[in-house]
C-alpha cells in the first residue's frame, strides 16, 4: 500500500503548492537507467525483490516526459504524439547513489481516457492494471498524474478507485510551466480541490521542461522505497 497522504500529512501547508524545493531531502545521483521490458501479462512482471514505483494518469498527461525528467534522460521513456500508445506495463530499472535505495523500478502504466484504441483493446488493459495494482507486494508507491489546469471526471474516478483498493497516491500536476504567475496559486488550489484531495494532502506542481517539482517527487519516492 502506498502512503503519499501519510507523507504529506507530516509536512506543513507551505509544502502543498510550493515549487522548486525538495522539502528537506538530500539530492541523489542517477547512476544508470534502462528499459527492461514491456509486460502484457502478469507472468512477465519482475520477481518482486526490488522496490517498484508506478505512474498512472490520463493519456497525454505527460507520463513519459515526467519519467524522462526524473531520470535526466531525453528519450528513455518514449514520448508519443498518439494518446494511448502505452499499452503495457513498462519497466525501467534505475540505479542511484543512495546506499539505502541502490536500485528501484519506475513502472509506466497504460494511460486512460483519450486513448484512441478499440474497446476490446482497452478491456484487455483492465485486468493487467488491476492485477498489478492489487497484487504487487513490491509496489511501494503510486504517482497519479493530472494536468495542472485540467481535471477530468476520469481523474477523480481514478483517484477514488485507487483509494478503494488501498492506495494513497501522490498526486502530481503536470505542465506547470504553462501556468501564468498571476494565476498559479489560484489554479493549483482549484486543481487540489477539484481532483478530490483533502486538507493536508499534497499536490506537487511539475514541469518536465524546467524541472520544477523533480526534487520533491524524488523525496517522496525515496521515503516510499525505503519502507
Amino acid at each position: 500500500m502506498s502512503n503519499g497522504a501519510q507523507w504529506a500529512g507530516q509536512n506543513n501547508k507551505a509544502c502543498l503548492l510550493e515549487s522548486y524545493k525538495s522539502c528537506g531531502h538530500d539530492r541523489m545521483k542517477i547512476l544508470s537507467a534502462e528499459f527492461i521490458r514491456s509486460c502484457l501479462v502478469p507472468e512477465q512482471f519482475p520477481p518482486g525483490d526490488i522496490p517498484e514505483i508506478a505512474f498512472v494518469g490520463r493519456s497525454n498527461v505527460g507520463k513519459s516526459s515526467l519519467i524522462n525528467s526524473l531520470l535526466h534522460r531525453r528519450d528513455l521513456a518514449k514520448v508519443s504524439r498518439t494518446p494511448g500508445k502505452t499499452r503495457a506495463v513498462n519497466l525501467f530499472l534505475v540505479s542511484t547513489s543512495d546506499p539505502l535505495l541502490s536500485k528501484l523500478y519506475l513502472v509506466d502504466l497504460p494511460g486512460y481516457g483519450f486513448a484512441k484504441v478499440s474497446r476490446v483493446t482497452r478491456a484487455q488493459w483492465a485486468p493487467l492494471l488491476e492485477a498489478y495494482l492489487a497484487d504487487r507486494a513490491a509496489l511501494r508507491g503510486l504517482v497519479l498524474l493530472i494536468e495542472s489546469r485540467v481535471v477530468t471526471d476520469e481523474d477523480r474516478h481514478t483517484l477514488s478507485w485507487l483509494r478503494s483498493i488501498g492506495h494513497a497516491p501522490l498526486v502530481v500536476a503536470t505542465k506547470a510551466d504553462k501556468l501564468k504567475s498571476s494565476e498559479r496559486i489560484r489554479v493549483l488550489r482549484d486543481t487540489h480541490r477539484n481532483v478530490g484531495l483533502s486538507e493536508g494532502e499534497m499536490l506537487i506542481p511539475y514541469s518536465s521542461i524546467t524541472g520544477e517539482g523533480r526534487d520533491r517527487v524524488w523525496g517522496v519516492i525515496k521515503d516510499w522505497a525505503k519502507i
